[in-house]
């Protein structure tokens, strides 16, 4: 799955306790419900939010290749048509384009 977001302070928050139930304002969380999980201290949110966008921008290179591939149609259509040998062909210039780190 690629993610297309960012990832936000929520996002570290719903990473470090998937049962909580909060909101943020002006990026400070309100819990709610934490549903018998422990709140997490402030820099454990932010060391979480340093791992997931390190994970985001380590995963750059499967962004700006689902942004060139062309859509499954015209895929399947490539293969039906020319077959797998020149889709193959197409595919490997967006990934050497884009390859990964």
């Amino acid at each position: 799955m690629i993610d297309f977001e960012i990832p936000t302070k929520a996002d570290a928050i719903r990473s470090l306790v998937p049962k909580a139930e909060f909101y943020t304002s002006n990026d400070v969380p309100t819990y709610i419900n934490l549903n018998g999980e422990t709140q997490p201290t402030d820099s454990e949110i932010d060391a979480e939010l340093t791992r997931l966008t390190t994970a985001y921008n380590n995963k750059k290179y499967q962004r700006d290749r689902a942004a060139e591939y062309p859509s499954v149609v015209d895929q399947l259509d490539d293969i039906y048509h020319n077959g797998i040998d020149a889709w193959k062909a197409t595919i490997k210039t967006t990934k050497d384009k884009y390859p990964k780190p």
